[in-house]
């Protein structure tokens, strides 16, 4: 690392934890908060109870972890709640740490660095302080770090580090193609069947003894996730909804595995076109990453960024902490594209901040149509990144001067 890229790391990693507690402690509060049902998991194991087995849980093993240190260390909910703010704060300065150190494994310029930890600050900021309250911090550190291991071309920590990232929160997983294309295309199928299989079994593994235990159980958590209805806030709903104040179509809500859906026939049909227009989009950004030079770093964070939106705003499930994932991803995208699709990123945070927590519930019981039309552009503002980061280079778009660093 050089001196440059080491003094960086220290401003980002000192700033974030001050930029953390502001944005923790931003006016009006966090709203809606997850910690009771994290701290009503916490406790569990601290009892010496055996996750899936003797309590259903519906997250994957790691994201465990942030859950249960709080209650290790604590006794009411009021102490859970700051000591998970403080791991929170410790993982947003981490994935600041990591975004710098991702960008120096590009090559690009201290001013370039600089913007992006601000962008990302700005992102968090945007969105406000319920993500303090929720651990998908937690779950962007893990992929930054994968992410920033695969930037330095550690072949096996990697994809490592990938299957770790995908035991903590599902969404990484879309990165594995592009990571076997981008494997074999340097070494060959031999480092493309690595590259596949490592972070696959490393995930495995984490799963193994819970499975051992409780088979029945984790096989309901992963198929809990899998088949999750149209969740209020996607894409899927944000249709639904206009068309209910455009033209009076019936809809119904009612709650269900975690979140605030929209039920019935209609949305069971909207909930599997939205599945195969998922699909469809991820074949694109694999497809699209394979056709170009697959072994460019530049390429590989694009088109990760690609997969990650993609995941988000097509997925049957957009809750508003999973921008965190967009604005860690986008920020390290290089060039005009990389600028334009942050910018969009920022703008539907601030669309997302403009009617969560204060008129969530306004859109779930009375369908409220500021807060329908709100969610509606949001997402359709994230399909435009989308557009953005598997777009062809426009005549006189701004070509990028990121250089990739010798191998290790």
């Amino acid at each position: 690392m050089t001196t440059r890229a080491a003094v960086l790391v220290i401003a980002a990693a000192t700033l974030s934890m001050l930029v953390g507690l502001f944005v923790g402690n931003l006016e009006g509060g966090p709203g809606i908060v997850d910690t009771p049902v994290y701290m009503g998991y916490g406790d569990r194991i601290e009892d010496g109870q055996i996750p899936y087995r003797d309590f259903a849980v519906e997250y994957p093993p790691i994201a465990l972890l942030p859950f249960a240190i709080p209650s290790l260390i604590s006794s009411t909910q009021d102490e859970y709640d700051s000591l998970f703010q403080a791991l929170m704060i410790f993982a947003f300065a981490g994935c600041a740490v990591l975004i710098v150190l991702s960008l120096h494994a590009l090559g690009s310029t201290t001013a370039r660095m600089i913007v992006s930890v601000l962008a990302f600050w700005a992102g968090i900021a945007l969105l406000g302080p319920f993500l303090m309250t929720r651990f998908d911090l937690f779950a962007a550190l893990m992929t930054l770090t994968a992410m920033t291991a695969i930037l330095y071309r550690r072949e096996n920590l990697g994809p490592i580090l990938l299957g770790l990232a995908i035991a903590t929160k599902i969404y990484p997983a879309v990165l594995v193609p592009l990571l076997v294309i981008r494997a074999g295309r340097r070494g060959g199928n031999a480092a493309a069947l690595r590259a596949l299989l490592l972070p696959l079994v490393m995930a495995a593994l984490v799963y193994l003894p819970f499975f051992l235990l409780a088979p029945h159980g984790v096989a309901r958590s992963i198929s809990r996730q899998a088949s999750r209805p149209l969740q209020i806030e996607s894409l899927g709903s944000g249709v639904l909804l206009a068309l209910h104040h455009a033209f009076g179509m019936p809809l119904a809500w009612a709650s269900g595995a975690g979140s605030q859906n929209l039920t019935g026939t209609v949305a069971s049909v909207t909930s599997g076109i939205t599945a195969l227009a998922l699909l469809g989009a991820l074949v694109l950004v694999w497809m699209r990453f394979a056709r170009g030079d697959a072994a460019s770093n530049e390429r590989f964070t694009r088109y990760a960024a690609a997969a990650i939106i993609a995941f988000i705003a097509l997925g049957k499930v957009l809750s508003p902490q999973f921008l965190v994932w967009a604005v860690a991803a986008v920020v390290l995208v290089q060039g005009t594209r990389g600028v334009l699709a942050t910018g969009l990123v920022l703008v539907a945070c601030g669309l997302t901040r403009w009617w969560f927590p204060g008129m969530y519930w306004e859109l779930v019981k009375q369908f409220d149509p500021q807060a329908t039309w709100l969610v509606l552009i949001r997402d359709l503002v994230l399909l435009g990144v989308l557009a953005v980061l598997v777009a062809r280079p426009l005549r006189g778009a701004v070509r990028s001067t990121a250089r990739e660093p010798e191998p290790a």
